[in-house]
């Protein structure tokens, strides 16, 4: 057993003891007279306080009024074999209050397949008594407790939902009719997972409310014509597309002229474009449309009226889909898990593997279900599906569990939040195409007596020793790598004498990854992943071999992942969570001919993607269009929104506390070398960054606290007062432009000065989180009275500010392709050599080990103050230009690009590809392999066959991405040339990295024909071959004998 974990927040309370004290003294924490109740920021018990720190990216999901809601639900969840498991693992990570695990039977070596908290030693212990030791260390502020004897009705009413699995229908319906009826109603799902089907039944009552059908934030526009007439038609700068569709409810703000639509009314608009749409009202006697003004979606709350399962089962109504190729498929599996618990009613036991008795008394009850189904009765019953189904019906395997372990873990969150659309009310799965595609003998599917049985059961023997066997890399040990492991490690993979997994990732654990990521505990921070993830995935199956490395799989690194790693590999999983890397692997699997199972998550979004060697595209054939960025005049002179002002924050804290002390201190460590580099620069850019360092070591240099103070009331007066004086003073109000069009045209919006007020929490909690930050540059210590707001203010108070007078002539650069707010100028060097000898002259005084701290910006430290000051630039800058403030939790979001994540997505999305590992080691062709996109939150799956790779074709020769040609012998540049001009092609270009070796424009390269190949390539591209390399790479540009260009594959040249 691991150490028993500290009480949450204990740490929290000694670390951030200081900077409470300065919220306090704000009255952003306070503690009512006669009271000992502590209250947070916005008015809550300190009870349902939420720890940002552990939570920030389930936030970034769910939002704070949705995860109160979970603090204070208390969930069964009946049954703890695989999936029962699963959905308590993810339910206690989401952070409910109360969990109840119930069961009451034994765990046997079956549950050994897909339960990860079980071992040997646990074989004839109660279930929910053998796993709930573990699952309480996911989370200790989730209270859970166990159920070992039968359930009755009455004790359903303790619970906010309940979670059935593996319990026969009579019980089923008998515990959904007292939910379905309790007042208020008690949410109700019942899951099972047969082999490679599943099922889910949904039912939250006869009136549920659904408060965020999707979870999106709310689109909006800014409006930049409004018609007086019936209908009214509304149109809008097409900065960015609005996403309304028809019957949507908008409410309008900050419109001039037309005062009467901001009125706060719900308005429903109807013939939506990507920058217009109609609202269904008669604004004929309306004030003319002058300028501005928002408009923004209001989100409807939406009532879904539930049936009992005994009604649902007789009337299923609209059956969810999830694999296009499969459109009959759900009726169908909806029969077949009837079928199977009329079997279980009969003959009180599941149907054997392979038992074509079994099978056939199945698919006799399945057939008297359907003769009374009336309008539900299908025309055709497809027997062989009924076949597999019945076969495989005793067996919970891995990627299933955590596939609908992920799916009824969301539909728990919606049950007790009503946040996303559920289930309405069936969903039903199946991955035939997993499967054998023969039928396997039955001594194939015999037990072997192992934690394997229950998927031998489905898969066999000799598939369970090919994934024995496998040779497995993953690429990240995060959220995705934890469950990846978890199921590999069930599943038997590399858990052979053959066998080997090799797991990669250079991050180290903090708090904010324990939410999700299972495999960690508290007392693991700051560990690596890699090594702590795979002794975990160890625990849960002791024959796994696996290495954990702390490397970044990247070209730097290929002296550690070079030729011999990857071909000796047969499968790679990612588990990344950037673009860059994933194209890098996806190069490497593409080079070595692997098989790559590509996945990744966005809130409650996943999507998977197989590539298969010369079978599908690869990872990199397609991409997603790069993220619109907002011009750099608009960040910085106009913003018009809270993601202008934050861009601009983030930009602004590196800037200042980041970029330029790490340049002083180039200056300071080899001074002579930075002033020649700068001399030799010339440029804006180089003036610029001068600038900035003269200003922080000479004058602006702080020595005492106070300084910090004064610097830091400076910035604000010139952030947020002087710098609007003088655009204003540029750009008047009523300024046009050069075609008489209003300057101050939508989207612009017209800044006023802020007037700084010590008396403001706001705008002294950014003086206190800058003034600190800047001493910490200066490695000055931190006075008591800086945590303390009136003694703060009493020295904010005392600092003299110059009045500001707007100057002529300055230039704003408003054109939205300008990349550079700082344009060349003749001057430039002259200003460099005078920024020279005045920090030359101004650090003579200075000790020679001066140094100061360049601060890294850490989004995930809440004592740190980085946020604040981030937060309070952003926000203050809002107030300038009248744009809606935001938390510091929202801002974290934008300016520390936090990517939502929550476990039930992660969870579903391994599953799914897990699915798909078992048909790469069967070898099964492309029809059978899926790709998927899913949205728990809608929810919504969508799979579809893998699109196959763009092939090229030259006389009788096809390849595609695939290819390479392989060409032995130490050629020279002549043989190769030749090599060609045998295919009918003509090599113009060969180059080697950056390097061109040849091309047949220059005269001079080709005295280079009888030289090796391999020579140029050390000599001109300055290749380092290794000593265990026999080959290298040249890139070829042909064209055919018509003058064609023709793409043709990497060439490798095996010079050994």
């Amino acid at each position: 057993m691991l150490p028993k974990k500290r009480d949450a927040g204990e740490e929290e309370r000694v670390v951030l003891g200081k900077k409470l004290r300065f919220e306090e003294s704000n009255s952003l924490a306070t503690v009512s007279k006669g009271q000992n109740l502590t209250m947070a920021g916005d008015g809550t018990p300190s009870g349902m306080e939420i720890d940002e720190d552990l939570h920030s990216r389930q936030l970034a999901v769910y939002g704070r009024e949705t995860m109160r809601r979970l603090f204070g639900a208390t969930v069964l969840i009946s049954g703890l074999q695989g999936l029962g498991v699963e959905i308590a693992k993810n339910v206690i990570l989401a952070g409910v209050k109360a969990v109840t695990l119930h069961d009451t039977g034994l765990v046997t070596s079956w549950d050994l397949s897909s339960q990860f908290y079980f071992s040997e030693a646990d074989i004839g212990k109660n279930r929910a008594l053998a796993c709930v030791d573990k699952l309480k260390e996911l989370n200790t502020a989730v209270a859970v407790s166990t159920l070992t004897e039968e359930l009755t009705s009455y004790m359903l009413s303790h619970f906010q939902a309940v979670v059935f699995t593996d319990t026969v229908l009579e019980r089923a319906v008998e515990y959904n009719e007292f939910c379905h009826t309790h007042k208020p109603p008690i949410p109700f799902i019942r899951a099972d997972i047969r082999g490679v089907f599943g099922s889910v039944f949904c039912d939250f009552g006869p009136a549920f409310t659904v408060f965020d059908t999707d979870g999106e934030e709310p689109h909006s526009g800014i409006i930049s014509s409004i018609t007086n007439g019936n209908p009214t038609v509304v149109s809008c700068v097409d900065d960015e597309r609005l996403g309304f569709e028809d019957g949507d409810m908008v409410v309008f703000t900050e419109v001039h002229g037309m005062t009467e639509l901001n009125d706060g009314k719900p308005r429903q608009i109807k013939s939506t474009r990507p920058y217009s749409f109609v609202l269904e009202e008669d604004t004929t006697s309306f004030s003319s449309y002058e300028k501005g003004g928002i408009v923004t979606q209001v989100k409807q709350a939406e009532i879904l009226q539930f049936k009992p399962l005994k009604e649902a089962l007789r009337s299923p109504g609209a059956l969810l889909l999830s694999d296009f190729a499969k459109f009959d498929r759900p009726p169908l599996l909806h029969l077949a898990f009837q079928a199977l618990d009329g079997f279980v009613a009969e003959v009180h036991r599941l149907p054997h593997p392979a038992s074509d008795v079994d099978a056939n008394m199945l698919i006799k009850i399945a057939r008297q279900i359907n003769e009374t189904a009336g309008d539900e009765k299908l025309d055709v019953l497809d027997e062989a599906v009924l076949k597999q189904f019945a076969s495989g019906s005793s067996a919970v395997l891995n990627p299933m569990a955590a596939m609908f372990g992920g799916i009824v873990g969301q539909e728990v969150v919606k049950a007790c939040s009503g946040k996303f659309r559920p289930i309405f009310q069936f969903f039903f799965f199946d991955s035939i195409e997993s499967l054998p595609s023969q039928p396997l003998p039955l001594k194939d599917l015999k037990s072997l007596d192992s934690r394997y049985d229950a998927q031998v059961a489905v898969f066999g023997r000799q598939l369970q020793q090919k994934l024995e066997a496998a040779k497995v890399f993953v690429v990240g040990a995060g959220a995705l790598g934890c469950e990846f492991l978890k199921n590999l490690a069930l599943m038997g993979v590399a858990c052979g004498k053959q066998g080997k997994l090799t797991v990669t990732d250079d991050d180290v654990i903090e708090k904010s990854n324990l939410s999700r990521q299972f495999l960690f505990r508290d007392w693991n921070i700051g560990q690596a992943k890699s090594t702590v993830a795979a002794a975990a995935a160890t625990s849960i199956n002791p024959d796994l071999r696996v290495e954990a490395l702390q490397n970044r799989v990247s070209p730097e690194t290929e002296n550690v992942f070079d030729d011999a790693f990857w071909e000796n590999i047969d499968v790679v999983i990612n588990a990344l969570d950037n673009v860059n890397a994933r194209l890098y692997v996806d190069s490497r699997c593409v080079y070595f001919q692997k098989p790559l199972l590509e996945s990744g998550t966005l809130g409650t979004k996943c999507n998977t993607q197989m590539v298969i060697p010369n079978l599908t595209e690869n990872y990199g054939a397609s991409r997603d269009p790069p993220e619109k960025q907002a011009p750099m005049c608009t960040v910085h002179s106009f913003p018009h929104n809270i993601d202008h002002c934050l861009t601009w924050a983030r930009s602004e804290f590196e800037g200042l506390l980041e970029k330029t002390p790490s340049e002083a201190n180039a200056f300071l460590s080899k001074p002579e070398q930075y002033k020649s580099s700068m001399k030799t620069a010339g440029d804006a850019q180089a003036r610029e960054m001068l600038e900035r360092v003269v200003e922080c070591l000479i004058t602006d240099r702080c020595i005492t606290f106070e300084d910090s103070v004064t610097w830091a009331r400076k910035r604000f007066e010139d952030y947020f007062a002087d710098r609007v004086k003088q655009l204003t003073f540029t750009f008047p109000e009523d300024s046009t432009t050069s075609t008489k069009v209003p300057f101050w045209s939508a989207p612009k919006r017209f800044p006023k000065p802020l007037k700084f007020s010590s008396a403001d929490p706001s705008h002294l909690s950014f003086l206190a989180a800058a003034s600190i930050l800047r001493a910490q540059t200066y490695n000055i210590p931190i006075p008591d009275w800086a945590y303390d707001a009136k003694m703060l203010a009493e020295v904010v108070d005392k600092v003299e500010l110059p009045e500001f007078q707007p100057k002529k002539g300055v230039r704003i650069v408003t054109d939205e392709k300008a990349t550079n707010l700082n344009p060349a100028s003749l001057d430039d060097s002259v200003f460099i050599d005078n920024l020279i000898r005045t920090l030359e002259a101004g650090v003579k005084t200075f000790p020679p080990t001066f140094r100061l701290n360049a601060i890294h910006f850490e989004k995930d430290d809440d004592t740190n103050y980085h946020m604040d000051f981030i937060a309070g630039l952003a926000n203050m800058r809002a107030r300038n230009y009248s744009i809606p403030e935001v938390d510091k939790l929202k801002a974290k979001f934008i300016a520390g690009r936090i990517i939502p994540a929550i476990a039930t997505t992660t969870a579903m999305a391994t599953g799914l590809v897990c699915l798909e590992l078992y048909k790469v080691m069967l070898g099964h062709p492309v029809e059978k392999f899926r790709n998927t996109f899913a949205n728990l939150a809608l929810p919504l799956f969508s799979m579809a066959e893998p699109v196959p790779p763009k092939t090229f074709k030259h006389g009788d020769i096809t390849w595609s991405i695939w290819d390479r040609w392989v060409i032995a012998g130490d050629l020279t540049l002549r043989e190769l040339l030749d090599w060609f001009t045998a295919k009918d092609l003509t090599a113009y270009s060969i180059s080697c990295g950056q390097s061109l070796l040849y091309n047949s424009m220059f005269p001079r390269h080709k005295e280079r024909m009888n030289r090796k190949v391999v020579d140029l390539a050390k000599e001109v591209a300055k290749l380092e071959i290794p000593p265990s390399r026999r080959h290298f790479d040249v890139v070829v540009a042909c064209e055919d004998a018509d003058g064609n260009d023709l793409d043709v594959p990497l060439v490798s040249i095996c010079f050994r």
